[in-house]
């Protein structure tokens, strides 16, 4: 007897059903061009990098050819009408997943179109000890209560806070919640229908990534009409070799007698490619984005920190035209796990293996690398603007 296919980790909603009329665009905003491609392709890309499975996408009506175009890539999705409210589409789309019976579920606004892959893994593992799970953001400004132009009083922000989606729930918990609901189908979103249905939804960090396309001024970012057509950045690291550590270089293990010390898996391949692209960025170094007094990145597995580079880099306009990485040490050699560097760094930046370099040297025993006192490694990224 032969086991079945492995089941999916979760499936997807998103809602692309609405109109969109506050951009003032000629087509719903979800079928719009932003930053090189159509909104909604955006969301499927990332949720189907991630694995979701199956994507059900509600949209509207009159405009199910377009939307067939745009899906055509993606042999995971399917469409469904969507309803006169979002809460409606949101019921048509899980009802067209039913039979698939999946575990998990997100739920996802086609408008906010740039999906980090950190935030969709904060929310799946907070599903496996909640039935719901919101990304969410602190209020930073000050709050005031107003009517007829005038302040009328103030609110607490410490209790406050933005939220986003995609929201995560277990599948059949959310489906009943929504079978169950009694009222106008006008629910803000899919927390509130859950939450009246009884049970207790988590909060997980959101990102500032997640922003909702909303107003025309969102399609017209002069900042990236006048952007540098490439830009470039540089990146440097090094750790010391120790005893009982593994060593990881560019996302390979390779077998040594020693491995670099550090507050995550410490690869200095992958340390030096972040801070290049970062850099080429202007958004400062690792260490501003996952310092090493934080406790969340003891250990924690470098890749990690490139996807979020990478989304970094997506959200601003920009995408990886090549990598150039010198490691320098004097061992182990790095020649036989040249192609396996190349191939990973290449997966973890969604790009070609051809646009990453991977190269080694000595400093002919000369300093703290020559004497195999710890591994340094240096890094060249160009990017190339998408838009």
């Amino acid at each position: 007897m032969t086991n079945g296919p492995a089941p999916s980790p979760f499936a997807a909603v998103v809602v692309a059903a609405g109109t969109g009329s506050r951009t003032g665009l000629d087509i719903p905003k979800q079928f719009a061009e932003w930053n090189g491609k159509p909104v909604l392709l955006h969301s499927l890309e990332s949720l189907a990098r991630a694995g979701a499975d199956p994507i059900v996408v509600a949209i509207p009506e009159a405009f199910e050819n377009l939307a067939r175009e745009i899906v055509a890539g993606f042999d995971k999705v399917r469409l469904v009408h969507g309803g006169a409210t979002r809460q409606a589409s949101v019921r048509a789309a899980l009802e067209a997943m039913a039979e698939d019976q999946p575990e998990l579920v997100l739920i996802h606004d086609a408008a906010r179109a740039n999906l980090p892959q950190s935030v969709i893994g904060r929310l799946l593992a907070a599903l496996k000890t909640n039935p719901g799970a919101i990304p969410v953001l602190p209020v930073v400004d000050s709050l005031a209560q107003c009517e007829d132009g005038m302040m009328t009083g103030t609110a607490e922000r410490d209790m406050l806070r933005r939220v986003q989606t995609p929201q995560a729930f277990r599948f059949n918990a959310i489906l009943a919640a929504h079978r169950s609901w009694k009222d106008a189908p006008v629910a803000g979103d899919d927390a509130q229908v859950l939450q009246r249905a009884g049970l207790e939804i988590v909060t997980v960090e959101g990102d500032e990534a997640l922003k909702k396309l909303t107003f025309a001024k969102d399609f017209r970012d002069e900042t990236r009409t006048t952007a540098p057509l490439f830009r470039t950045g540089m990146g440097y690291d090094v750790h010391r070799l120790a005893a009982g550590e593994e060593l990881w270089l560019a996302g390979v293990n390779i077998p040594f007698e020693l491995g670099l010390a550090g507050h995550s898996d410490a690869d200095v391949a992958l340390h030096a490619i972040v801070d290049a692209m970062l850099g080429a960025i202007g958004e400062g170094d690792i260490g501003t984005h996952f310092p090493p007094s934080d406790p969340r990145w003891k250990g924690a597995s470098s890749d990690r920190f490139v996807i979020h580079a990478t989304e970094l880099v997506r959200a601003a306009g920009y995408r990886v035209a090549n990598v150039d990485c010198t490691i320098i040490c004097e061992r182990p050699k790095i020649g036989p796990h040249r192609d396996a560097m190349r191939k990973t760094v290449a997966s973890l930046l969604d790009v070609d293996a051809g646009l990453v370099s991977i190269k080694a040297t000595t400093t002919e025993r000369l300093g703290f690398t020559g004497r195999g006192e710890g591994i340094a490694a240096q890094a060249i990224v160009s990017l190339e603007r998408t838009a």
